[in-house]
């Protein structure tokens, strides 16, 4: 049943704001990992802080989520699911004033019915993060539908055509390009990257993984880079991470590896892509993006198996990738060559990815602790640990020279 909604009486309006957007200046933190897409930000953050200690606000939220917040001037967005009478879900767009925390628009966006798939115990119905484009928002559910609102909160458009069946629900975001929203689709009987018309929510193109492998689904965010005068779409998925041309979906190049259910969004750093294979056990690949075809011979310049990440993605910092185990090690590599500068445990169990700011690195553990580590002496050196107290697996966003940190139940607004 085709179930792709427009909003004819809003779609002018808003295609005329599209135009536009190329001259319109990127939101405050846009999207997954922020303006730099990597997690990496020149901005002084807090440094100590409790769940009454240098609190801004503490705002509940209704429902269930870990997308992380993205942010457009005074206003916060974040999505939720939020259990119906029915035994389903509905899911919906959140819009936060900055400043107070008040919770201004609850915009239902979709229905989950009561007998969709299940998800893992650390998913969320809505885990998607929002992407921002100048005077709109891209919502994301995975299998369950894509819509494109305004930042009131108005519904341009909504997709829920392109239904597949899921392992553990969703959980990779999109990208927005000059033209189109792109996604991965890779469930357990579909791998492959979807774009759509980001004006109307049409289909622009899709490419299959083209990999035979056992478990099919994956998690990732896709990563735009430009190399060598060249745009690139970096896609993992499981088995295989893929270049692709984001204006038509053609392959560029292709590593393959063994690994599934792949999460980390890849990093550019150095010249250098950085991907994480996933499970069973997560391998570093140090990838040298300038080839064509099957490079997994030639163009893997290094391989790292020990403590990689299956969930956070990494940070690049100076000559040096940094990464945050699952399990809460620490350890920072030269990114040319691999070679181990140095490591350290931090304790406890990490989902959210790291941040990067003004050369410290900021890890939320699951339990809401957050550890404070000054990388400036090219050591890690352990400034604070700050303690929420609530289940923490969202990463988390920053506005103006503040730390936002979603818990299971709410949102933080953390200022020194």
């Amino acid at each position: 049943m085709l179930l792709l909604k427009y909003f004819p009486n809003r779609l002018l309006t808003s295609l005329g704001l599209l135009a536009s957007v190329a001259g319109t200046a990127r939101a405050d933190w846009p999207e997954f990992r922020g303006p730099s897409a990597q997690g990496v930000v020149n901005v002084q953050l807090p440094t100590s802080w409790s769940s009454e200690q240098n609190v801004a606000w503490r705002r509940e939220l209704p429902g269930e989520g870990w997308s992380s917040p993205v942010v457009s001037g005074n206003r916060i967005y974040l999505t939720a699911a939020i259990p119906q009478d029915s035994a389903g879900y509905r899911l919906a767009l959140l819009v936060v004033n900055a400043d107070t925390g008040e919770l201004l628009s609850d915009v239902k966006l979709f229905e989950q019915s009561p007998d969709a798939p299940r998800i893992h115990t650390k998913n969320s119905h809505a885990s998607s993060t929002p992407v921002i484009d100048g005077q709109v928002i891209y919502v994301h559910f995975g299998h369950q539908g894509t819509a494109c609102c305004r930042l009131d909160g108005s519904v341009v458009w909504e997709n829920s055509e392109l239904s597949y069946q899921p392992v553990h629900g969703n959980g990779g975001s999109p990208v927005v390009t000059e033209k189109s929203l792109i996604f991965s689709r890779d469930g357990r009987l579909i791998s492959q990257v979807t774009a759509l018309n980001k004006a109307n929510g049409n289909l622009l193109w899709q490419s299959e993984r083209g990999i035979e492998v056992q478990n099919r689904f994956s998690f990732c965010t896709p990563l735009l880079i430009e190399h060598a005068d060249r745009q690139q779409l970096v896609i993992p998925g499981s088995g295989i991470v893929q270049s692709l041309d984001p204006a038509t979906g053609d392959e560029l190049w292709r590593v393959l590896y063994s690994g599934y259910s792949v999460v980390p969004r890849p990093i550019y750093h150095s010249g250098l892509v950085f991907v994480s294979t996933g499970y069973d056990r997560a391998k570093l690949l140090a990838i040298d993006p300038s080839g064509q075809g099957d490079v997994t011979e030639s163009h893997v310049l290094w391989t790292c198996d020990s403590t990689v990440p299956n969930t956070p993605s990494l940070v690049g910092w100076q000559s040096f990738v940094v990464m945050l185990s699952d399990k809460g090690i620490a350890s920072c590599l030269h990114a040319k060559t691999g070679e181990l500068a140095w490591k350290i445990r931090l304790g406890g169990d990490f989902s959210a990815s790291p941040i990067l700011a003004d050369n410290r690195l900021y890890a939320i553990s699951e339990a809401g602790v957050c550890t404070v580590i000054d990388l400036t002496a090219g050591q890690a050196e352990v400034v604070s640990r700050n303690d929420l107290g609530e289940r923490t697996l969202a990463s988390p966003a920053i506005i103006e020279n503040d730390l936002l940190i979603r818990t299971a139940n709410a949102l933080y607004r953390i200022s020194q």
